[in-house]
């Protein structure tokens, strides 16, 4: 599988982070969890739990439940208590790589078990497109896919390994982007086993 260099603003950093570093993140990540649970939100329409269980961390927090659609909201959808901060591993992360001046407002912990997966999709719920998506990857190594900004046009694969950091900016900022599997077993990092993947989001236009 080859990296995708081709794809205008698609920028991946494999091994960005050290042993110690992942460790430390996960450990920040394990914390969000345990004040923010993760849940798993449904496709709108057809209500259709979606197979990766998420939370998240910051001031918004993205949902989506069969009568509100896709969205981004303030609040836990079981507690009811607000997210809680972005961890400071992770902002480190943004911080080097997104070239954007505003910080990221919303932190999205995806976990991936047994046979959870992600089909095609665009980042699209934000007010602010020139912010980039910036995705680091612990635990198991996934099978990513990205195409262009279209769902049928041509996609490319690469898998991303547990310390890898990629980001999605400039054309590749619409880019259909999702993961066709994970190879169980290939890290012991995560607790339980799984992939943990957080992507860093700007919602909001920034001052």
């Amino acid at each position: 599988m080859s990296a995708p260099h081709a794809i205008d603003g698609f920028r991946f950093y494999p091994g960005f982070l050290d042993a110690a570093q992942q460790r430390a993140l996960l450990d920040a990540v394990l914390d969000v969890q345990n004040a923010a649970p993760p849940y798993h939100a449904a496709m709108p329409k057809s209500g259709q739990r979606m197979s990766v269980a998420m939370t998240n961390a910051g001031r918004f927090g993205w949902y989506s439940d069969r009568d509100g659609g896709y969205r981004y909201i303030r609040h836990h959808p079981e507690t009811g208590r607000p997210w809680p901060a972005i961890p400071d591993e992770a902002l480190a992360v943004w911080q080097t790589v997104a070239a954007y001046a505003a910080p990221p407002e919303c932190c999205l912990i995806n976990l991936y078990r047994g046979s959870a997966r992600m089909g095609l999709h665009q980042d699209r719920d934000e007010q602010d497109f020139d912010a980039p998506v910036v995705s680091i990857s612990l635990g198991d190594t996934a099978v990513f896919r990205i195409g262009g900004d279209t769902r049928k046009g041509p996609t490319r694969s690469l898998r991303l390994s547990s310390g890898d950091v990629c980001v999605l900016g400039g054309p590749a900022r619409m880019a259909f982007h999702g993961v066709d599997r994970v190879l169980e077993g290939s890290s012991r990092l995560v607790p339980g086993g799984g992939r943990i993947n957080l992507t860093l989001r700007r919602v909001t236009k920034a001052d």
